[in-house]
């Protein structure tokens, strides 16, 4: 965000927002290996890890998209929709992770919906637009409805498609 504070030239805090996001993955990969490799695991770390993804992957890509302009109304009220979307798939994981089938090592044998951090792929394709100067009035696609309540940019429904597959009862990704 301090991004949107500065000169729109000057790129460096926004490069440092998305090359800090895949770091996220490292620790969440982590996280898990140390609980399954200490035998331990409890209720609080399950919903502190869940926090820590949600603003990994849900909250950190919508506001990068924020600051790369991605503004208006309608952008806010669908990057909410991605980011409440990626709640809910955390929620419903939490909640049904003890009824889904696990192997012999005690993870789950598949992901319900698409996981969040393949939330990643937006911060890539973000980092792509920054690396072309593709921000701000630049943003592929452009705008719809520019000058009325109704101005929104088209790419934003990249946005709602992945929050929509993270939610998705019937789609069963294995797990690696």
């Amino acid at each position: 965000m301090r991004y949107c504070l500065g000169a729109p030239d000057n790129y460096a805090n926004l490069w440092a927002a998305l090359a800090f996001m895949p770091f996220g993955l490292f620790f969440d990969f982590m996280d898990g290996k140390v609980a399954r490799w200490r035998h331990k695991s409890s209720l609080m770390g399950q919903e502190l890890d869940s926090l820590a993804d949600l603003v990994s992957f849900g909250v950190s890509p919508a506001a990068a998209a924020f600051a790369i302009g991605m503004r208006t109304p309608v952008d806010h009220l669908l990057l909410t929709f991605f980011v409440l979307c990626g709640l809910t798939r955390l929620a419903r994981f939490n909640v049904t992770v003890a009824a889904l089938p696990k192997d012999k090592t005690g993870k789950s044998k598949f992901f319900e919906g698409t996981p969040i951090p393949t939330t990643l792929s937006i911060a890539a394709v973000m980092a792509y637009w920054v690396s072309q100067g593709w921000i701000l009035e630049n943003i592929p696609m452009g705008v719809v409805g520019k000058g009325t309540p109704f101005e929104f940019h088209p790419i934003v429904a990249m946005f709602v498609l992945s929050g929509s597959l993270m939610v998705s009862k019937t789609i069963h990704i294995p797990k690696p």
